[in-house]
């Protein structure tokens, strides 16, 4: 893999903004968050005597299998009890995954404003928050909305690895999903093992950078990320609208018809489907077709028994 930082800024228009999202290339705002009161409220004690015993989906480290739709949580688990097992234990690595702010902890729309002077236009029913503790991991994946993404950073540093999405097929991309086959998991220290098993990750350009407190990355459409979480961690996004006719058709497909085919055949054909998205994988040899390949299931004999 070739990696390089994003660009880094300090000052930002919005027009400048606008010219990196159509060139496809990342940004990073340094200190953005300065200018929210949840750069210097957010804590986990304070978000968990705010929303308390709701209760949330939880995600661990395990790579989605051939029978699980997308975003399927893991464990569902009440808000204050899980920031008690962060508080309590150093390396808990389960995330809250796309916490809607806005619905579900509306008290907290104070802390923060919609930041329409960078990215616009903000869809406001929808700021997330996104928590994980130390060794927490977000697998490789883009957005399913193809939308431009804020991603700020509010407590505890996280570690992005990003890819355009024309990358994707260098990824080894999923059929039918916004998954990748590769697990790139402490993908540091295991460059040379994964460009052994998968050559093409050798020819893939991409960029990785570490976001501190209260830096913000810009994502734009459709842009593959995979997430470390060095610390305990609070973030929140935000998204903006692709209003090109291409990025609603893309977002459209994606959503709707994309995956919808695709949670009804893991539902009813699992095995079949898994399989036939490996032979429609590009760049696939034979060791990784059989890396991945699910044995039929035995078929039922139609002798009377004796």
């Amino acid at each position: 893999m070739h990696l390089k930082s994003p660009k880094i800024l300090t000052v930002v228009g919005k027009k400048q903004i606008r010219n990196y999202i159509s060139q496809q290339t990342p940004v990073v705002l340094k200190n953005f968050a300065h200018r929210w009161k949840a750069q210097n409220l957010w804590t986990p004690e304070y978000l968990q005597n705010k929303i308390k015993d709701i209760k949330v989906p939880l995600y661990n480290n395990v790579k989605s299998d051939a029978y699980t739709p997308v975003n399927t949580a893991d464990d569902y688990m009440a808000f204050s009890d899980y920031i008690q097992n962060i508080l309590q234990h150093p390396e808990h690595k389960w995330r809250l995954f796309l916490f809607n702010i806005y619905t579900q902890a509306p008290e907290l729309l104070k802390d923060f404003d919609y930041p329409t002077d960078v990215i616009s236009p903000i869809v406001k029913q929808a700021p997330m928050l996104f928590i994980g503790g130390k060794g927490s991991i977000t697998h490789m994946h883009f957005d399913i909305d193809y939308s431009t993404v804020l991603h700020v950073q509010i407590y505890g540093r996280k570690k992005f690895l990003l890819f355009p999405f024309d990358q994707q097929h260098l990824l080894y991309r999923k059929p039918f999903e916004v998954l990748s086959w590769v697990d790139f998991s402490n993908y540091a220290e295991r460059i040379n093992e994964l460009e052994t098993q998968f050559p093409k990750l050798k020819e893939a350009q991409g960029y990785e950078v570490i976001l501190e407190p209260s830096d913000a990355l810009i994502m734009p459409p459709g842009f593959w990320h995979h997430i470390e979480y060095l610390e305990n961690s609070i973030a929140m996004s935000m998204r903006s609208i692709n209003t090109t006719p291409i990025g609603i058709l893309k977002g459209l497909w994606y959503l709707i018809g994309m995956r919808n085919i695709d949670t009804f055949m893991k539902k009813h054909f699992p095995i079949y489907w898994n399989n036939y998205k490996v032979h429609q994988t590009p760049y696939f040899d034979s060791s990784l077709k059989e890396k991945f390949l699910l044995p039929n299931p035995p078929s039922k004999s139609l002798s009377p028994q004796l």
